[in-house]
């Protein structure tokens, strides 16, 4: 596949996946032995996925991701994603807050066969947290010169 095929299936991801709620679209784009390294060891991708998606629509029924920006190379792509929804459900624990948050994601993907096979991520949960009221906001202090 070429590097702009891996990339139109990141963007057929965060529509139809993540914005849409289409947990047929798992299957489509994400292969049977994929890996997401942030999840422990033998956990099922696909199934993680659907689960991941069901509880951001569950507590987010406004749920969004939007591409902030998007590169690839050779059979990786990496993705800046900007997630935005309104809690209106229970999350991880936190009990619905009817606040909006908007939070970053960056994601690094393998592809084979169009398909994802190897996923990394990072999510700043703790200023998720804080916008959903869970958490006071960190107060910083300037760094000395």
């Amino acid at each position: 596949m070429s590097v702009e095929q891996n990339k139109a299936v990141v963007r057929e991801t965060a529509t139809r996946l993540f914005n849409q709620g289409d947990l047929s679209a798992v299957d489509d784009m994400i292969a049977a032995d994929a890996v997401d390294h942030c999840e422990p060891a033998g956990t099922d991708c696909r199934e993680h996925f659907r689960q991941v998606v069901t509880m951001l629509h569950r507590a987010f029924p406004d749920f969004h991701m939007e591409i902030v920006n998007l590169a690839a190379e050779e059979d990786q792509v990496a993705v800046h994603l900007r997630m935005t929804g309104t809690h209106q459900g229970p999350f991880m624990g936190i009990a619905p807050s009817g606040n909006r948050f908007s939070i970053d994601q960056m994601r690094i993907m393998r592809f084979r066969d169009g398909k994802m096979t190897d996923s990394w991520s990072v999510i700043d949960h703790l200023r998720w947290r804080q916008q959903l009221g869970a958490l006071p906001p960190v107060q910083t202090r300037p760094v000395p010169a």
